[in-house]
């Protein structure tokens, strides 16, 4: 049996306005930069400039600002299909008609004016409008090149491939072994390490290169790629890797006593049992000391030493600019990759020319929606940056006030306790704001540049009664491990009774937490000779 019922809901929808501020929120200053180029390139009514006055649009107005409140769907006149814009049109009616109706015949070209109104969009006009998916600009809402955009960085002036590619060149071996070597480079990762098996790359080359290979014969071209710089590349474990860096060194006693240390007690090295190597090799202590030291210099990841095939280097280019002058803080944006933007004057001349026309015919309403969709869009994405930089000069404004003590000292341990909730409340944002501001986004200070989610940390309970940061006790604990006995280093137990002593309350498990985020190692790994 079929029912006919009716009920009531309510629903929260997001504008294409907001979703596009939202995201321009969220990305940094290098990625705006390459964002603002992409809505250039999409958008001819958009262009670099200073903004012309504020009556830029006054000759295309109805003459009457309460026009607007009747205005609340900019489309309904273009879109109606019983419009077609082919009557003629008397522009002098429109002074003695300003307020208007829609949909209605005579008064169609009102549309296309009120969408180029002053440069300061209202875009309550535009949030109850169902049909605003016409409007919507490149990146509004979510796409499939969205998400996995890559922010722009510097890319390197060559990749490790390379460097192993041109030093293969130059290494006299035959096709066939150049061949398997060009294959055992493309095998190596970013650390400069071969760990697939000689064997699955036999295989590969078999089924890629139809040539059939045995697996003593690619490891005789792997030695040959191990002899390329830099030293330890295509070493299939640490312990070969350091092995054949030893190997180009001059061979004296310190280099021969650690290359001992890593072929014989290589596991007892791992957990520095140096009491066991000294009576396995039998070394005297300025023998085993001066061995380890020479051990430690070397590279683990000689990938890393050159560039890396592929990589990028990331350069950290700061959101905001703070200086300190005579007590007062000077906050700026960084607004060297945010170009100054306005709507292209000449969309505006088009809008004229069409009012003026004395035939408008389907092509020319067509050409109209055009222009005013980008007209529309443009003020839209100047609105967007405007409102980007005013929250984010209000969120770090809160943030130097709460961490004031820091800001003039550049002391670890002046810092608040602070959360987002307290940002949030004290600009009267929501929180998921505050969080897309802080994400991605860096401060220049006068003692460095800092990431935002630096500032924010939870309260640690101290004896005084007061909540002391998570990041002064990270501080005071680094602190206390660069000061212990290397010979004797703290063990976790000992690091809790002295910050309980120093009026942290804080257990042991929370010391472990605190030392593995500054990757500290326990104390048995620190032990120094």
């Amino acid at each position: 049996m079929q029912r006919l019922d009716m009920k009531q809901l309510l629903s929260q929808k997001l504008s294409p306005q907001q979703i596009q501020f939202i995201k321009l929120l969220q990305i940094p200053t290098a990625e705006l930069e390459a964002r603002i180029k992409e809505e250039l390139e999409v958008n001819p009514a958009l262009e670099e400039g200073e903004d012309e006055p504020e009556d830029e649009f006054d000759d295309l107005d109805s003459g009457d600002d309460d026009a607007d409140d009747d205005y609340d769907d900019p489309d309904a006149a273009l879109d109606n299909p019983d419009n077609t814009l082919d009557e003629d049109y008397d522009g002098d009616q429109r002074d003695e008609q300003p307020e208007v109706e829609l949909p209605v015949k005579e008064e169609q070209p009102e549309a296309p004016e009120s969408s180029s109104e002053s440069e300061d969009l209202d875009l309550s006009d535009y949030l109850n409008d169902d049909e605003i998916a016409g409007y919507k600009m490149q990146g509004d809402g979510p796409g499939e090149d969205d998400d996995g955009r890559e922010m722009p960085l510097a890319d390197t002036s060559g990749s490790l491939m390379d460097n192993l590619l041109s030093q293969l060149g130059f290494s006299g071996l035959d096709e066939r072994q150049q061949t398997i070597g060009r294959q055992l480079i493309g095998s190596i990762d970013g650390d400069g390490y071969i760990r697939r098996d000689l064997s699955a790359i036999a295989n590969d080359l078999a089924f890629s290169q139809n040539l059939e290979v045995s697996v003593p014969e690619v490891e005789g071209v792997l030695h040959v790629v191990q002899t390329f710089d830099p030293a330890g590349i295509g070493a299939r474990d640490l312990q070969e890797c350091l092995l054949l860096q030893l190997e180009r060194r001059v061979q004296e006693e310190a280099v021969e006593n650690a290359e001992r240390i890593l072929q014989d007690t290589y596991e007892e090295f791992t957990k520095k049992h140096y009491q066991r190597i000294q009576q396995k090799l039998d070394l005297e202590d300025d023998e085993i000391k001066e061995a380890i030291g020479l051990i430690l210099k070397l590279n683990p990841k000689p990938g890393g030493s050159g560039p890396v095939g592929g990589g990028k280097i990331q350069y950290i280019i700061p959101d905001f600019l703070l200086s300190h002058d005579n007590g007062q803080f000077n906050l700026t944006l960084n607004t060297r990759n945010a170009p100054e933007l306005r709507v292209s004057p000449a969309y505006t001349e088009m809008f004229r020319a069409y009012d003026k026309a004395s035939k408008k015919d389907k092509k020319m309403k067509e050409a109209v929606t055009f222009v005013k969709q980008k007209l529309d869009s443009a003020k839209w994405f100047i609105d967007a940056i405007r409102q980007r930089q005013n929250t984010l000069l209000r969120t770090m404004d809160a943030i130097v006030r709460y961490q004031r003590e820091f800001f003039e000292e550049g002391d670890e341990s002046k810092l608040r306790p602070m959360i987002l909730k307290d940002i949030a409340l004290e600009i009267s944002m929501d929180i998921s704001t505050v969080s897309r501001v802080a994400n991605s986004k860096a401060v220049q200070t006068e003692f460095g540049i800092y990431p935002l989610k630096y500032f924010f940390s939870e309260g640690i309970a101290t004896d005084s009664g007061e909540d002391a940061s998570s990041r002064e006790v990270k501080y005071i604990l680094k602190e206390i491990i660069e000061g212990e006995q290397k010979k004797k280093p703290l063990s976790d137990d000992k690091l809790e009774k002295m910050l309980n002593a120093r009026g942290y309350n804080i257990a042991r498990r929370t010391v472990a937490k605190y030392r593995e985020q500054l990757n500290i190692p326990v104390a048995r790994l620190r032990k120094e000779l």
